[in-house]
């Protein structure tokens, strides 16, 4: 990525399209617009934008059409916008590749901020990542090992895989069933809630109040994320 980050926003919504672009333009990136599923996929491989501010009820190819289609040969970061209150249109979302999503109506600055996250995750995941360091947590996956604070701390296998797929990308939520499919290579939706009990444990080990986590958190009707420092 070099130069001014360009933002491709797909969405039917006209106003919507005005304040976004306005917002993100004064942020400093270039955007780029489309109005229809088919419209943004064109624009997304000729003009290959580093990331993509996608609404899900695009009229005729869907915006969960566009992201499928999307990850059969990119790995562009997706942001998804949602009027929809069913959490299973953000499930599938994020199961077929999405990176993050905002519901609407949001605000602005929130999509703005959101944008610039996924930036940094997709710069990060680009990067050799033996040693990851997140404020007081530390984890070295040469030697897997885990340190807080400079404290060494006892974790499964299973546990210390299941952290450093969050840590690798700060922010980004995870379905139960991609935390289960990183772990143990594949995901069975039987085992899906066992996630759940992982991060019972690693709470338990690594957070100062389990009940009031401040590095693994919850996303209700979701999954999981690990807290962002900056964030």
């Amino acid at each position: 990525m070099a130069g001014v980050p360009t933002v491709l926003v797909v969405d039917d919504a006209p106003e919507i399209v005005r304040l976004t672009r306005d917002y993100l333009e004064h942020a400093g990136f270039s955007v780029l617009v489309a109005a229809d599923g088919r419209a943004a996929l064109q624009v997304a491989r000729t003009r290959t934008p580093d990331v993509i501010v996608l609404d899900l009820g695009l009229p005729g190819m869907d915006g969960l059409d566009v992201t499928r289609e999307l990850r059969r040969a990119s790995s562009v970061p997706i942001i998804m916008l949602t009027a929809r209150a069913d959490e299973s249109d953000k499930l599938v979302g994020l199961e077929l590749g999405a990176d993050d999503y905002v519901t609407k109506p949001f605000s602005p600055k929130e999509l703005v901020a959101r944008v610039r996250a996924v930036l940094r995750r997709a710069q990060q995941a680009a990067l050799p990542l033996d040693h990851i360091s997140l404020g007081e947590l530390e984890l070295d996956r040469a030697r897997r090992e885990l340190r807080i604070g400079g404290r060494r701390v006892d974790v499964t296998a299973t546990e210390f895989d299941l952290l450093a797929t969050l840590a690798a990308q700060p922010g980004r939520v995870f379905t139960r069933s991609q935390l289960l499919d990183a772990i143990h290579g594949t995901a069975f939706e039987a085992y899906e809630r066992a996630i759940d009990a992982h991060v019972k444990n690693l709470r338990r080990k690594i957070e100062p109040d389990p009940q009031a986590p401040r590095y693994i958190e919850t996303v209700f009707g979701v999954g999981y994320r690990l807290a962002a420092p900056d964030e």
